[in-house]
């Protein structure tokens, strides 16, 4: 049997694959253990890709708000400065919002744990009484949660064995407090050159995708070239609108709870908006999350204040589903309601929070490429039928011509 070139080739390429996926199976643990190895030691630097392509949405938009008028960007000194401030406004508004998280939220969540956890004893006697006035016209509902009201912990008991778990764990406390500032020492250098490496990245981003593009098209052939090329572009603008939009989606949200709240004389105002709007952040359940905490804290001053702020809660987020999201993000993502709660769900059993976050763009993306596919391909088809319909009617018009064509003969020879 003889066999041409292109088809031994074909078979060394199977026998290669072939050989490779038996040896990934009887090795998958040592593989796997290595790739691990390999991810623990670039994590840096993927990092700081991923970094550099959120801090790339505030940037740009920075750069485009400064340096539009083509007639004022035109200048030489422009063109090298724009970037560089650009980038520099974009790490202090940054910065600003770790300082306000830092220096502003967390002393007043402090505070409002502390207050908690001092008023509690108090709190407990002023929820019951609450409870009773709402069921003191339905005495057997009263007769039934009774003992459960009355139920009075021992908080001697309770700071006893919290005492007694420092003292026992206290043989151990230097050990734990050496280990734990190796990993928030390593945690912090990691960070730091994650954001220097994304820093770079940014700077120089129209030369690296210059120069990653060089390289695709000598290494790939035109069509993989021209496909990864358009995937790159799909990914890259529904990941920067999905992030845009949730980050706009979020201040929005943030400050008209702040307003609301302010206005309704509701405690912890500053506190709750800012995790409405980080919260907001995370699809789905970011709501239910705010709506929890926030009413918790209020809860601590007011049971009445509590139940207020659930249903004004419940308004305002309606208004801003209904209203408000549509019009900021919009259908930047393209994705089905009922993919978005799968997506969610997926990612944030896999990766979590990051998870719930990177998952939505990520299904946007194999959901619009799977979608033109299936376009594609039922495009083709109807055109393969609609030549095959007008070949066929091609061919009974000829009958047709030719059956008249017969009969006129035989009519004339007739005559």
């Amino acid at each position: 049997m003889n066999l041409d070139k292109k088809t031994m080739h074909n078979i060394e390429k199977l026998v290669l694959f072939t050989v490779l996926v038996v040896a990934v199976f009887f090795r998958i643990d040592s593989i796997w253990s290595m790739v691990k190895k390999i991810i623990t030691l670039l994590s840096p630097f993927l990092l700081g890709m991923a970094l550099a392509f959120v801090i790339n949405v505030l940037m740009t938009f920075i750069e485009h708000a400064l340096f539009e008028d083509k007639h004022f960007s035109d200048r030489k000194i422009i063109r090298k400065i724009k970037r560089p401030v650009s980038l520099v406004l974009t790490i202090v508004c940054i910065f600003g919002i770790i300082y306000m998280v830092s220096f502003v939220v967390i002393p007043q969540l402090g505070t409002a744990v502390t207050k908690f956890t001092s008023d509690i004893q108090t709190a407990l006697p002023k929820f019951q009484k609450w409870i009773y006035s709402l069921l003191k016209d339905y005495p057997k509902v009263q007769e039934a949660v009774d003992p459960y009201l009355n139920m009075r912990p021992d908080w001697e008991s309770i700071i006893n064995r919290i005492s007694q778990f420092f003292v026992n764990g206290g043989t151990n406390l230097l050990g734990t407090a050496t280990a734990m500032a190796g990993t928030v020492i390593s945690s912090v250098a990691s960070l730091v050159i994650s954001f220097i490496f994304a820093c770079y990245i940014l700077i120089q981003k129209e030369q690296l995708g210059r120069q990653s593009d060089r390289v695709l098209k000598a290494f790939l052939p035109e069509k993989v070239y021209v496909k990864i090329l358009d995937l790159c572009t799909l990914s890259h603008h529904i990941f920067s609108k999905f992030i845009a939009g949730q980050c706009l989606e979020a201040c929005i949200l943030g400050s008209m709870f702040f307003v609301v709240l302010t206005i309704g004389n509701f405690p912890y105002a500053l506190l709750i908006s800012v995790m409405v709007a980080f919260t907001a952040l995370i699809p789905i359940f970011g709501a239910w999350i705010s709506c929890f905490i926030g009413a918790f804290l209020i809860l601590t001053e007011s049971p009445i204040s509590a139940l207020a702020f659930i249903i004004v809660f419940q308004i305002v987020q309606q208004i801003e589903n209904n209203f408000i999201y549509p019009k900021v993000v919009g259908t930047s993502i393209g994705l089905p309601s009922i993919w978005v709660l799968a997506a969610v769900t997926l990612g944030g059993s896999l990766f979590g929070i990051a998870g719930m976050l990177i998952f939505i763009p990520f299904t946007s993306v194999v959901y619009t490429l799977l979608k033109n596919e299936v376009s594609r391909r039922l495009e083709n088809e109807d055109a393969v039928n609609g030549s095959k319909d007008n070949h066929d009617h091609k061919k009974k018009k000829e009958k047709v011509t030719d059956g008249k064509e017969v009969t006129s003969n035989k009519k004339s020879r007739k005559g």
